[in-house]
């Protein structure tokens, strides 16, 4: 096991998560990420901390609930930490370990190279502030256009209130992705209705060979072009799986698009929609799935004021 990992491991537990000597560590892992978990249980043992590894098997996708046990554990520690191959973070049990006041970080498929390079060496309170002031704009607005490439999706977020990333979770009750840098919202069930380029990544199917035409009427995903499009419809299945879950922004400007959707969707510059659960935050949907897919430079509206144009962030 490499001193830089363990001392990586040992600086987001620290900046991160504000983990003490006194407080107890769960590290909820999988048989595909064991390794890279093994790292962050020893960076947990040199802090002083009381620390725990949960290893499971892997889950078939994201979204997937983890077994009962590894939920009730998750609700009786200071600070959980979920380094999966599929994500975690759209789960009940990330949701009720939460509501116990549990600091929670995802850290879905990361890797090696995505724990020594990119997007974890951030400055996280650069990070912190842009993703604020999105999140702000994101949560007094109503209505979201995309455009892209002369395809447009529109869809209502009227009453809904946008949620930060920011990398840090350092009080009670905090969670968030690791490494981080986006803000995101529930779209209005049912509203979402157009079309839009994915040209960045999917999670699950990494890097895109080309990019595939989405095609959303009436909150649903009706259609995907290409090999991998298919492959994206196959993952959702036919039922709530394909409700438009969330609209995110990056804000991340370390990360990079590596097709690991992890990092891909903290880009700055770059906006995500996913399809699944969003009851989690803020909608309604439980689909047992959430699946997100990495727009590269689009322009985008909230309301009738420009955020992005072709990914340039309008700064206030």
């Amino acid at each position: 096991m490499g001193s830089k990992l363990v001392e990586n491991s040992r600086n987001v537990l620290r900046s991160s998560l504000a983990l003490k000597k006194e407080e107890t560590l769960l590290i909820v892992t999988d048989d595909s990420k064991k390794e890279l978990a093994e790292a962050l249980y020893a960076a947990g043992r040199s802090i002083g901390s009381e620390t725990l590894l949960l290893v499971m098997q892997d889950r078939e996708k994201s979204g997937q609930e983890p077994p009962s046990g590894v939920t009730e554990a998750m609700k009786h520690c200071d600070v959980a930490v979920c380094i999966t191959e599929h994500s975690l973070t759209h789960t009940q049990a990330k949701k009720d370990a939460v509501a116990a006041g549990v600091r929670v970080a995802t850290m879905p498929g990361i890797t090696y190279d995505m724990f020594l390079e990119g997007a974890i060496s951030a400055d996280y309170d650069t990070v912190e502030k842009m993703t604020f002031e999105v999140t702000e704009k994101l949560s007094q607005s109503k209505q979201v256009i995309i455009r892209k490439d002369g395809e447009e999706l529109s869809f209502s977020i009227q009453g809904r209130s946008g949620v930060p990333s920011t990398g840090i979770y350092r009080e009670k009750g905090q969670s968030g992705n690791l490494p981080s840098g986006e803000a995101f919202i529930a779209p209005l069930e049912g509203t979402a209705s157009g079309r839009i380029w994915i040209d960045g990544s999917i999670s699950g199917l990494g890097k895109l060979d080309e990019p595939i035409l989405l095609t959303m009427e009436e909150g649903s995903l009706t259609a995907a072009t290409g090999r991998q499009g298919e492959m994206l419809l196959q993952l959702l299945g036919n039922g709530d799986g394909r409700n438009v879950a969330e609209f995110g922004v990056g804000t991340n400007e370390k990360a990079r698009i590596t097709g690991n959707v992890l990092e891909d969707e903290k880009v700055y510059g770059t906006i995500h929609i996913a399809f699944g659960s969003n009851n989690t935050f803020g909608g309604t949907i439980a689909a047992g799935v959430h699946i997100d897919c990495v727009v590269k430079a689009p322009t985008v509206y909230l309301d009738e004021a420009l955020l992005l144009e072709e990914g340039h962030m309008k700064r206030s």
